[in-house]
């Protein structure tokens, strides 16, 4: 069954999160007719904004959290927050999300999964899971950060005792079942998804003992309020094309304006530093300073950073630096082997674990069905790491075919957060306006 609006080809836009809703909106006030298409049950919200827990909180102050580039207090002024510092609800801009679509006028709004897409002409043919076929002008893959990568020797495992994916309704119930038994919880990871887990466990009114490990035990840091000074810096101030120049340099200017100074003045050269480095310089700086650079540079609340704090000091979270062995389910509770850093072996018996690891790293292994359709077509192809998709300065992945967000990261880097992602949408939409075919 195919089903065309009436009038001009839409542009198809898969994924209704952030940067899907922005571009959308985007195309909308240039009157561009967009189908947006999400399966997720998060549309216009995405999985970032679309927790309903109020201890999940932005990890950026609501000043800097617009959704419109050209309108910096925008969402600072929705909510209500004169200064702009406060650090809101993420389900509050959840909702600030859904209002912007609701407004953009055009917008197609589809809650149904992307299937397949092919080349047909000057545009796309896209199968849609309830049957329907559009024939798009242009299609955009927004998708976000796709679910976790199986964690190794998990398989095997009881769904109910090992949770691969932190954000689904199973892991959910998890977090409600063993803040009932008060059981001992495992996370596998410390970044921002152990700091919302740890949130919703402590939430739900769990008593027992948190352990959360990774291989280095480094947990992101805190903003502070006020803010750090400003301390902006040039491009050509910076060492660019060699990550230990950098690293230096980064050291040093920290011990003289603070790290997180530092860290937002190079915000606005983020993207040319990275693509100045040669691929042996970008492998290297992932696998030596990512883990250092990510708890820097992705912060968390100060609010937040002391309730970890206090719970660290009673004895109901211990952050661990180490590896974990064997897994092994036996009455009903999960055991664990850990060889910590120090050279120790522990064992935890635990009611749950917690797969907060990170997102998928491989695109390679998507099982998005779109993405893999079109990674087997030969349609896209990934980035050099395989982080996300190749695309050129223009964030297009091929003819007619653009992408946004976490899925460009091999070529930008920083683009994960929506004071990145903001300004993309509203280059990627005024792309493909300026590109589209004179006869839709």
């Amino acid at each position: 069954m195919r089903s065309e609006p009436e009038g001009a080809r839409p542009v198809v836009i898969v994924g209704g999160g952030f940067s899907g809703v922005m571009t959308a909106a985007h195309l909308a006030a240039g009157n561009v007719p967009v189908v947006l298409v999400d399966g997720s049950g998060r549309l216009g919200r995405g999985v970032a904004y679309s927790t309903t827990e109020p201890v999940h909180l932005l990890n950026v102050a609501s000043a800097k959290m617009s959704a419109w580039p050209d309108q910096p207090d925008h969402f600072a002024r929705w909510c209500g927050d004169e200064e702009g510092a406060t650090f809101v609800e993420r389900r509050a801009f959840g909702r600030y999300l859904g209002e912007q679509l609701a407004a953009a006028p055009g917008v197609d709004a589809v809650k149904a999964m992307a299937l397949d897409a092919r080349r047909q002409d000057d545009g796309w043919d896209v199968t849609l899971s309830d049957g329907r076929r559009i024939a798009a002008s242009a299609l955009v893959l927004a998708q976000g950060n796709q679910p976790p990568t199986p964690f190794p020797g998990s398989a095997a495992l009881p769904p109910e005792l090992f949770f691969n994916n932190p954000w689904s309704d199973a892991a959910h119930a998890g977090v409600e079942r063993v803040a009932a038994e008060g059981s001992d919880v495992l996370i596998l990871g410390t970044g921002l998804t152990m700091v919302d887990t740890v949130l919703s466990l402590v939430a739900a009114g769990h008593q027992g003992r948190i352990t959360a490990l990774s291989r280095r035990g480094l947990i992101p840091r805190a903003h502070v309020h006020p803010p750090a000074a400003p301390a902006p810096v040039e491009l050509n101030e910076v060492p660019q094309g060699n990550v230990l120049a950098l690293w230096r340099w980064l050291r040093a200017r920290s011990a003289a304006v603070g790290f997180r100074a530092v860290i937002d003045a190079l915000r606005p050269h983020s993207h040319a530093l990275w693509q100045q480095l040669p691929a042996e310089e970008q492998r290297r700086f992932m696998r030596h300073a990512r883990p250092w650079w990510d708890v820097h540079r992705h912060r968390i609340a100060p609010q937040v950073a002391e309730q970890l704090r206090e719970l660290v000091a009673a004895g109901r979270l211990e952050i661990v630096a180490g590896r974990v062995g064997l897994m092994e389910a036996v009455d009903g509770r999960l055991k664990v082997a850990i060889s910590r850093r120090d050279g120790r072996k522990v064992v935890r018996e635990v009611g749950a674990a917690f797969n907060c690891t990170g997102p998928l790293g491989d695109l390679r292994r998507t099982a998005d069905p779109l993405l893999r359709s079109l990674l087997d077509q030969g349609a896209i192809r990934t980035d050099t790491f395989a982080m996300g998709l190749d695309v050129d300065d223009r964030s297009r992945a091929g003819e007619r075919l653009w992408a946004l967000g976490p899925l460009t990261k091999g070529r930008y880097w920083e683009i994960v957060a929506v004071p990145d992602i903001r300004h993309q949408a509203q280059a990627v939409a005024a792309d493909i306006q300026k590109d589209q075919p004179s006869h839709v």
